[in-house]
């Protein structure tokens, strides 16, 4: 038994996955997992689902599963619900976007078609492509949080759920400069109930989540929670909260080559991405307005991983471009296209040019496993407010005010997987490998790892 299993309640019961946005993303994961229940898919792209974590020294040879080490619920656990701008159910809208073909999609119509949103929150000064169906209506903002909230307590009430996260999966917003109505949550409640139009949907559905104790991701680049007022709200709750925007096709390449630059200390002269694709985030992007948020999101990254502060001769003054393309025809199957110009030994000048064919729900669908998890685990572990650890998995991380979001992919990672020690009550890893080698002579020390049989002897003796 590990040893903080008694600190961290089992994931007992059901766990509700409410969605604000159920489009491509929403019903391939979904599909997903109720496929995966039946034995009919495997989760690849998974953490949670696939992926080992070592524990102490690399001769113990203790590598479990990640879900085998860390309490999660597991996905006969999973019960699904959510909002969006059309009425589709998840079977039809999983078979509009065209990420899964007939075929797959058959042995689950029962549990998609089963799946009907609720009407949404929607305001057209943030979507401008895109309107809504049936949307919510009240007097006030905070009238529609409240009917957010009312949908929250019916949802859990009617499936019988014993716990509620909430993962936006929306489309992406316009972004509204941050005033005072955002700086702390007195003054966001007052602007709520009176209609300040510097609080978009986003952040009603952050609200009414956060308010009832939810937990909270945001997959989108909207400001949603990553505001002061919110994190607020989020501490006085003890609601953990996560964001912004998945990490899916062309940022996930950048946050990984980008270390490699810099650890091999090859200098950057610019950086050219286009992306072309034709789903839903497609239209939506198709507005100067969305893809300045989106822009803002995908530019990030470079700058926080080179650090051109610290390494002004390589890193101060390249050229970052990046375009977004809607070409209906690609549907969900997009293209990131990436020219990279990177300069060696004696300033020559070298090129690496990326071509990454991708499909954009399929890479954003284990990524929304992994957090309705983790986000799960932290509640249930007594986390509160923003959750850096799980910043692997976003474009732009939410972390503290006054601290830079961490880019790099390995670093990401390597944190993630600690906090999971933490939690559990095993050593973090730091990979110094100094305890393998006599300080005295320099050299590797056989004593230093015990032989395979007498490991074998101390762990049935400590019973770890």
């Amino acid at each position: 038994m590990n040893k903080h299993d008694s600190r961290i309640p089992p994931a007992r019961g059901k766990l509700g996955v409410l969605l604000p946005g159920m489009g491509a993303v929403t019903s391939t994961f979904i599909a997903g997992v109720e496929l995966a229940k039946k034995g009919l898919g495997k989760p690849i792209g998974s953490l949670t689902q696939l992926q080992a974590i070592r524990l102490g020294k690399r001769y113990e040879n203790r590598s479990p599963l990640i879900k085998d080490f860390v309490p999660l619920a597991g996905l006969d656990q999973l019960v699904f619900g959510g909002w969006d701008f059309y009425a589709d159910d998840m079977f039809a809208a999983a078979t509009k976007a065209g990420v899964l073909d007939a075929a797959q999609l058959a042995p689950v119509q029962k549990e998609l078609s089963a799946i009907k949103p609720m009407p949404p929150v929607y305001d057209p000064a943030y979507i401008k492509n895109i309107r809504a169906v049936s949307p919510k209506k009240g007097k006030t903002k905070m009238d529609l949080a409240q009917q957010v909230m009312a949908d929250i307590e019916s949802f859990k009430k009617k499936n019988g759920c014993d716990r509620v996260i909430m993962l936006w999966c929306g489309s992406t917003e316009i972004l509204p400069e941050r005033t005072a109505v955002h700086e702390d949550l007195e003054a966001f409640e007052k602007g709520l109930r009176d209609n300040a139009p510097e609080i978009p949907p986003s952040m009603i559905y952050a609200y009414a989540a956060l308010k009832m104790g939810l937990a909270y991701g945001n997959g989108a680049p909207n400001l949603s929670a990553d505001v002061p007022a919110l994190v607020e709200l989020a501490e006085q709750t003890g609601s953990p909260i996560c964001g912004k925007d998945f990490k899916t096709g062309q940022t996930l390449m950048k946050t990984t080559l980008a270390p490699m630059f810099k650890a091999r200390m090859l200098a950057l002269t610019g950086w050219y991405s286009t992306n072309i694709l034709g789903n839903r985030d497609g239209e939506v992007l198709d507005d100067p307005g969305s893809f300045k948020t989106k822009e803002k999101s995908k530019m990030s990254v470079l700058d926080t991983i080179l650090e051109p502060e610290l390494y002004p001769d390589l890193y101060g003054k390249y050229h970052h471009k990046v375009r977004i393309d809607y070409y209906p025809p690609r549907g969900d199957a997009k293209e990131g296209w990436d020219n990279i110009d990177i300069r060696g030994w004696l300033d020559m000048p070298m090129q690496i040019k990326v071509n990454f064919l991708c499909r954009d729900s399929i890479l954003a669908a284990p990524i929304c496993l992994d957090l309705v998890l983790f986000l799960d685990l932290a509640k249930r572990a007594g986390l509160k407010g923003i959750q850096e650890w799980l910043s692997f998995y976003f474009k732009s991380p939410q972390c503290r005010e006054d601290l830079k979001p961490e880019h790099d992919i390995f670093i990401q990672h390597l944190k993630l997987k600690n906090t999971l020690r933490i939690l559990m009550g095993e050593e973090v890893l730091d990979h110094s490998g100094l305890d393998y080698y006599d300080p005295a002579k320099g050299a590797a020390s056989p004593a230093a790892a015990p032989k395979p049989a007498a490991k074998k002897k101390t762990l049935a003796k400590t019973g770890r």
